[in-house]
Parts: C-alpha cells; sequence; structure tokens
C-alpha cells in the first residue's frame, strides 16, 4: 500500500460503540480491510473482538458509528444481509449438520432442485467444484460430517461460506481445536482464499498463525483499538506488549508505525 494510491477498502469501520446495559463493549472503534488483506484481530477474552464482528455482520445493532462496504454505506440488519454484501463468519462450531453429508451441509437450506426433487447430481458436483477451488482433500462429498475430523470438518465450513462467493471471510478463533497438521491445512486455505482476492479477518490467540499468514495485526483492549500494525514491521513480542499494555503511545497504526520505520 506503499506504492500509489491505496485501493478502496472493502470494510470500513468508523466510531463504532456498543454498550451492554452499563458494560461499554466497545469504545469509538475504527477498522479498516482491504480487498485480498488478512487481518489478525487480537486482545484478551473481553477485548470486545466478537461483539465488534458481530457488529459487522448484523448479529448485534451498533450504538453507534458508521459502516462502509465497499464505499457504500451499511446498516445490516441481519446476518442474511450482511451475506447478500459478500460477508461470511465462521464461528468455533462450525454450525455443520453431523448426520448430513458433505455435500449436503455445503449447501444446506438452499439444495438445488430438479422439479420438485432435490438434483443430488447438481449439489454433490458443486461441493467439489467448491472444495476444489480451495484446495481441500476430503475422501468423498457424500461422507458424513460426523465422521471427519475437525480439521476436516472445519475446512466444510469454510467451503459452505465461499459458496456463497463472499467478499469477506471472518473467521472466529479458527484454530484453537485443531492439530499441528489441520492447523497448516487451514492456514493454506487462507492463503488459497488471499490469492483469490478474498479479504479476510481472523479472531485468534495464537499469534503465530497471525504472524504466518497476515498482513496486518489490530489490537482491541477493554472495547478500544490500542494497536495497528502491518506484520512486516513488527513481531509477536511488540503485539503481545500492546495487548498486555493498550498504551495507546506504543500503539500507533500501522501506516503511522511504518512512517517511523523509514
Amino acid at each position: 500500500m506503499r506504492d500509489g494510491t491505496p485501493p478502496e477498502p472493502i470494510v470500513e469501520m468508523r466510531g463504532i460503540e456498543k454498550a451492554f446495559g452499563a458494560v461499554q463493549a466497545l469504545r469509538n472503534v475504527d477498522l479498516v480491510l482491504y480487498p485480498g488483506e488478512i487481518l489478525g484481530l487480537v486482545g484478551d477474552n473481553s477485548a470486545g473482538k466478537s461483539t465488534l464482528m458481530k457488529i459487522l455482520t448484523g448479529a448485534y445493532q451498533r450504538d453507534t458509528g458508521e459502516i462502509f462496504v465497499a464505499g457504500q454505506p451499511v446498516h445490516f440488519k441481519s446476518p442474511h444481509e450482511s451475506r447478500d454484501a459478500g460477508i461470511e463468519m465462521i464461528y468455533q462450531d462450525f454450525a455443520l449438520c453431523g448426520n448430513m453429508d458433505v455435500g449436503q451441509n455445503i449447501f444446506l437450506g438452499r439444495w438445488p432442485l430438479r422439479g420438485l426433487f432435490v438434483d443430488r447430481r447438481k449439489m454433490y458436483a458443486q461441493a467439489d467444484t467448491v472444495l476444489k477451488r480451495l484446495k481441500v482433500d476430503v475422501n468423498s462429498v457424500y461422507q458424513k460430517v460426523e465422521s471427519l475430523s475437525g480439521g476436516r470438518q472445519q475446512s466444510v465450513a469454510i467451503a459452505r461460506a465461499i459458496s456463497f462467493e463472499p467478499r469477506v471471510v471472518i473467521l472466529d478463533e479458527p484454530t484453537a481445536n485443531l492439530s499441528v497438521m489441520a492447523t497448516e491445512r487451514l492456514l493454506e486455505t487462507m492463503l488459497e482464499l488471499k490469492k483469490q482476492g478474498v479479504a479476510q479477518i481472523i479472531i485468534s490467540h495464537r499469534l503465530v498463525d497471525i504472524f504466518a499468514v497476515g498482513d496486518r495485526v489490530m489490537v482491541l483492549k477493554r472495547g478500544e483499538n490500542v494497536g495497528d500494525r502491518y506484520i512486516r514491521s513488527t513481531d509477536e513480542h511488540e503485539v503481545l506488549e500492546i495487548i498486555v499494555s493498550g498504551t495507546r503511545e506504543r500503539a500507533l497504526t500501522a501506516d503511522e508505525a511504518l512512517t517511523r520505520e523509514n
């Protein structure tokens, strides 16, 4: 983003605030996400990360602030509306039906029809196409999801999200319960999505994963944005310091940090 004019953000959140009764969950939070960018969203368990993302997806309503998608102001009243705008969120529980197979889960609630009946041939062919696009290997699109490992189930959840052709994918603690091998596969999938221009936000406590694939990292503490760094201009130690201290003097924005570096 240093050379020439920066691209228009795919998502921009300005001055977001949210309170639950007397508890102020978010205070004047700004967030910017560019096409094809991977942004790590970090902070402790009460930082407001999930609340901010639920506001972006319409699961929660903001008290004040503005949200823009591809430059257009939006006010999503439900996740269905954010999905229509190209934003998908994958939660930790994956929201899959274990007694159904891979293909059925990918197109759950919108199975293609042929007359009055489900067009199974079309559904499984499309499911296979989505999995190949992600370069994800599952034994069969006919396999029951409950028989898959946690990593494979997550791949199915991502495939379901990608089947909606999103511009933004949000992953909530995606590697929390995965093996080392499954984590590596997930990170490879994220890089594949990046190549395809899909912007991603990864909520995680595992800085090593964010530094492996991320472009930028943003730190929330007690509902405030206290730090924003380009991955190439920082390290895990500095980010941990910001998470712990939450000191704005040390928590420059990504562009400010880059300016000082140069």
